[in-house]
């Protein structure tokens, strides 16, 4: 019986869970297992197939998850639905939410076009939420989305999700190399993007990158140097602009939006005209910053792109380090 459902190819490079599935989804199709039938026990795979009870869990947990497998305690596992076009059911990890990454969001649901349930939490940069909500996410989903955003060694965490499941979004990091990642190159996005405005940017005299630290990229104050370096700009790199005296033929470029507006407001005080011999550029482009101050500069990746690249990357279970770029998008403040 138990070889009539489940075949399992030792040669095969399809990990065995993915195999059991497979398996499993092949047996209904073909009616030799029909709604309300037992499948085998887990007990009974591992002894005749040589499995784990690892392996055999983690297929039968995400067969639970599509929906097409019920687990009754002390029972065993039922087929409860013949229908094995199922949508994805995601779970999406985000550090925090904000206006580009509401724009992300929305992208990415209109890009499933109804072929997957998402749910979507927030760890706000708290290492324990972050790890709880992905212990308590096992078994529950058939594909794991995780902005890793500041946090490192994680890996070990990440493990416990089914490899070929798991996707990894915005930053790209070396200890999680293993999993297809869509990801800012925030060094060179921001020397690339400078460099693209060269033209506008070299009437100022000193360059200055209001850089918070904390939850930001540092890598972008690599970029940022690296630029100013290369092209004989003065340069300061500043936390906050609590206290600054701007001087005309400057020109700021501010991660906060709370800072951005500051700025504006400071320029206003000094009679500063943005774009002239003042200019101000913001980071991550929103709707409100084409108006704000008839215009704000920004250096930004595409977050609608970037929705549908990752919805095309879970349905179609790519893999590989797909990078999403940004560009300088120029409006009156520069």
């Amino acid at each position: 019986m138990v070889r009539r459902i489940i075949n399992i190819d030792p040669k095969s490079s399809l990990p065995k869970y993915r195999q059991i599935i497979n398996s499993t989804l092949l047996a209904i199709e073909k009616k030799v297992l029909k709604k309300g039938d037992k499948v085998p026990s887990i007990n009974r795979l591992c002894s005749e197939l040589n499995l784990s009870r690892d392996t055999v869990m983690l297929a039968f947990n995400e067969l639970k998850a599509k929906g097409i497998l019920h687990s009754q305690p002390g029972k065993g596992y039922y087929v409860v639905t013949t229908d094995i076009h199922q949508e994805e059911h995601v779970f999406i990890l985000f550090d925090e939410m904000n206006s580009f990454k509401e724009d992300l969001y929305n992208s990415l649901i209109s890009s499933f076009k109804g072929k997957a349930i998402v749910d979507v939490f927030f760890h706000h940069f708290n290492y324990k939420v972050f790890r709880n909500l992905i212990n308590d996410s096992i078994g529950h989903y058939t594909s794991y989305v995780i902005m890793p955003a500041t946090f490192d060694n994680i890996s070990h965490l990440l493990s416990k999700l089914p490899k070929d499941k798991v996707f990894i979004l915005d930053r790209l990091k070396p200890e999680l190399k293993m999993y297809p990642v869509l990801y800012q190159d925030f060094e060179n996005d921001f020397c690339d993007a400078l460099q693209q405005g060269y033209e506008l940017i070299k009437k100022y005299r000193k360059l200055i990158f209001v850089n918070p630290g904390g939850k930001e990229p540092a890598e972008r104050v690599n970029g940022f140097e690296k630029f100013c370096s290369n092209n004989g700009f003065d340069f300061e790199v500043l936390k906050t602009i609590e206290g600054i005296r701007p001087q005309l033929y400057e020109a700021y470029f501010i991660i906060s939006d709370r800072e951005l507006v500051e700025m504006v407001k400071i320029a206003h005080e000094y009679n500063y005209k943005l774009g002239q011999k003042f200019g101000i550029v913001s980071f991550n482009d929103t709707i409100l910053k084409e108006v704000v101050a008839g215009g704000i500069t920004t250096i930004s990746t595409d977050f609608f792109e970037m929705g549908k690249a990752l919805a095309n990357m879970v349905l179609n279970k790519n893999t590989g380090q797909v990078r999403n770029p940004s560009k300088l998008i120029v409006r009156k403040s520069l």
